[in-house]
């Protein structure tokens, strides 16, 4: 993998903050030319460092006030079938494979308390799953961030190639 450099890290930071902010909007906040833009973009993309585009959904708002985690311990072997199983579930929004006495750690989204209570009953039916414990989430002080560690990759880093740094970066 290439290294990054902090014209990346602004670029990043500037689409996770609006991913929908143009080419021609990034080059003129950045100080740097539309090419140099298309072409940084086109690289994080081939490098599989940007792999998509997408919408934070609140989800409270969208009608799923019910948050957890629910970590599960499964069968030696039956991994791929759970999470296959687990996949096919709706409120299913994300399965972390862990270490530990538990092999994955799922977080879900419901509309009531009553249906998460259903999502469990359905998720321990799942052939393969041992066990299940369920963390209900309260809030969510911090949301998923990376703008801490492309500070700490690109500590060193110039700001480009060839490209001079603009004043204040």
């Amino acid at each position: 993998m290439r290294s990054l450099d902090k014209l990346d890290s602004q670029l990043l930071r500037m689409l996770m903050h609006d991913a929908r902010t143009g080419v021609v909007e990034l080059s003129s906040k950045l100080g740097v030319s539309r090419n140099t833009i298309q072409s940084r973009l086109k690289r994080l993309e081939e490098m599989q460092l940007v792999v998509g585009y997408q919408p934070v959904l609140d989800l409270e708002k969208a009608g799923f006030a019910v948050q957890a985690f629910i970590s599960i311990e499964i069968e030696q072997g039956r991994l791929s079938t759970v999470v296959d199983q687990l996949t096919a579930i709706a409120a299913v929004l994300e399965i972390h494979a862990t270490t530990g006495r538990n092999d994955l750690l799922v977080r879900v989204a419901t509309a009531t308390q009553a249906d998460l209570q259903r999502l469990i009953e359905r998720v321990v039916a799942v052939p393969g799953v041992v066990h299940a414990s369920t963390t209900l989430s309260l809030t969510n002080p911090l949301r998923m961030r990376v703008d801490p560690l492309l500070d700490q990759i690109t500590r060193d880093a110039g700001w480009g190639r060839s490209t001079p740094s603009p004043k204040g970066r």
